[in-house]
């Protein structure tokens, strides 16, 4: 073979490399390509799913971590836990919850609520830590030797200090003194220890506290047309 000829046979084998490796490599690009394109696809529809499931878990986090959304408190109360937080010098955060209380207490127990809060205003004026000579202690003024059996449901004699359960034991002597003596007058002198009284001053100065407090905050007025 001439050299010419020998020079031209390794250029067209040179180029049929040439080629053949640029068609392999071209496929290998496609089959890449492709490869990416149905996995990036997939890709794609997860992500939407994974991103709108991400902000869901997070708001749902925060949710829980947030406290209960309290009820509105009641004008009424309100403006009746101000009225006394004035007059007693008493903080307004302190008189609220025991305001509160009353109500709920004077309703389980068919008293009403402002008849409790007079007691307490004429008793302790709304001091929890309140002692009399005779013993009587805290804002309804509770003997504990003379109710211990009440005081045994809220934990014992210690209790008595405690303002919600001073509450509540005084409500419930309050009431059983009132059903025991017929009348409202009659038992708030058995709850003074005042039976001997024939003035009723005990009853009287209670009765101008109710009185007082019907005004500061008045009952709401039912609709001309209800039952």
């Amino acid at each position: 073979m001439k050299l010419t000829d020998l020079r031209a046979f390794a250029r067209r084998g040179w180029r049929a490399l040439i080629a053949t490796l640029h068609n392999g490599l071209a496929a290998v690009g496609l089959a890449a390509i492709a490869f990416v394109a149905l996995e990036g696809s997939t890709l794609l529809q997860a992500a939407p799913a994974e991103s709108a499931a991400a902000p869901a878990a997070i708001d749902a986090g925060v949710r829980a971590a947030l406290p209960m959304p309290q009820n509105e408190p009641d004008p009424r109360q309100r403006a009746l836990a101000s009225h006394l937080a004035k007059k007693y010098r008493v903080a307004l955060d302190a008189t609220e919850p025991l305001v509160q209380e009353a109500f709920a207490v004077g309703t389980a127990k068919g008293i009403d609520p402002l008849l409790i809060l007079a007691v307490i205003s004429v008793e302790s004026r709304f001091n929890p830590i309140a002692e009399s000579d005779f013993g009587a202690r805290g804002l309804m003024q509770v003997v504990p030797r003379f109710h211990l059996d009440k005081l045994a449901h809220h934990g014992g004699e210690d209790a008595v200090l405690d303002p919600l359960t001073n509450i509540r034991v005084g409500a419930s002597i309050l009431k059983e003194y009132i059903q025991r003596m017929g009348s409202i007058e009659a038992g708030l002198q058995m709850y003074a220890g005042a039976l001997d009284d024939p003035n009723g001053a005990y009853t009287q100065r209670v009765m101008n506290e109710k009185a007082w407090l019907q005004r500061v905050a008045p009952q709401p007025r039912r609709p001309a047309n209800a039952a």
